[in-house]
């Protein structure tokens, strides 16, 4: 008899619990995420039709061009809390964003010829290269090093160039006799940069060599129809580009092939970066409305990991207030 009154309690725990064990193997598993399916981040007109950009910094703030009114570069919330993050000086504006290794801002002015960086923790714009060669630096890639990659194109005469810009600030021109070179990217090897043409409706692959020079160009994808702004690649390489006056993103494959097109609330999206928690939001500007918009898509971006690595590395820098 001992032994069964000391077993009564356990029986009583184990009869509590089996109900409770049918009940969880009968409920329903979460639902699945939606993806690739557009919404708006911002309210309609927050920027202004210049909006451009973004970049999205190591603690998910998204950053574009134009926010409230022309020459400021706007600091939004994964929220869709936004800010004048800081004023150009002189007649500067801005279009191409990217953050470096160190999280410092790159900023393209199409105006004065110049590429600007603002340190990690600051709010400062300085000189990083400046060139009266350039027509206006539109885009602009990086590769892991720091290396940037300017898009140059000449609209009123339907040309364009590509300026390697190294990490002291030298400009070297890497590209010359082009369509209207405008979005601009670097695969994850860093083997390759990505170079479209708006008018003509080209996406350019190039080998990028040893000492950053260019060659082996060759055809990665062409569209029948409408134009094509800013791009980006996720982790495994693929290319997200944004089809101006379509409303559309489509993302193509390491080898060109469209795998996916991408419907938002608007018929000229800019431009595309990537964060989120994960790194799974695309976030894309829009001219008509001047907002942000967002997506989920199923692999992080590459700047996100990008920004990941730098903000765990040992000496990261304070992050920008």
């Amino acid at each position: 008899m001992p032994h069964l009154f000391t077993a009564l309690p356990w029986l009583r725990v184990l009869a509590l619990a089996l109900p409770l064990a049918s009940l969880s193997a009968c409920a329903s598993p979460p639902a699945p995420e939606t993806l690739f399916v557009a919404s708006a981040l911002t309210a309609p007109h927050s920027f202004t039709k210049g909006i451009e950009g973004p970049a999205v910094d190591a603690d998910g703030n998204i950053y574009a061009v134009n926010y409230a009114r022309q020459q400021t570069i706007g600091k939004v919330t994964p929220g869709g809390q936004g800010e004048v993050f800081l004023t150009l000086p002189g007649a500067s504006i801005a279009n191409g964003i990217r953050f470096g290794s160190r999280g410092q801002m790159y900023l393209a002015d199409y105006i004065e010829h110049t590429i600007y960086v603002v340190e990690p923790g600051t709010r400062t714009v300085a000189i990083h290269a400046r060139d009266a060669r350039m027509t206006q630096p539109n885009d602009i890639a990086i590769t892991q090093d720091d290396v940037l990659y300017a898009s140059d194109p000449n609209w009123k005469e339907n040309t364009g160039r590509v300026w390697r810009i190294a990490r002291d600030g030298t400009v070297t021109l890497a590209l010359d006799i082009m369509g209207t070179a405008n979005g601009i990217e670097v695969s994850p090897d860093g083997k390759i940069l990505y170079v479209n043409e708006s008018v003509q409706r080209n996406i350019w692959a190039y080998d990028i060599g040893a000492d950053g020079s260019l060659s082996g160009k060759r055809l990665f994808q062409r569209f029948d129809d409408f134009g094509m702004d800013g791009m980006r690649v996720d982790v495994d390489g693929n290319l997200y580009v944004t089809r101006y006056s379509k409303g559309t993103v489509v993302k193509l494959s390491p080898q060109g092939k469209l795998l996916r097109e991408i419907s938002v609330p608007g018929a000229k999206p800019s431009n595309i970066s990537f964060g989120g928690p994960d790194g799974r939001t695309a976030y894309v500007t829009e001219v008509v409305q001047g907002r942000l918009l967002q997506f989920r898509v199923d692999r992080p971006g590459l700047e996100w990991q990008r920004g990941q690595e730098s903000k765990a590395h040992p000496l990261a820098v304070p992050p920008i207030k």
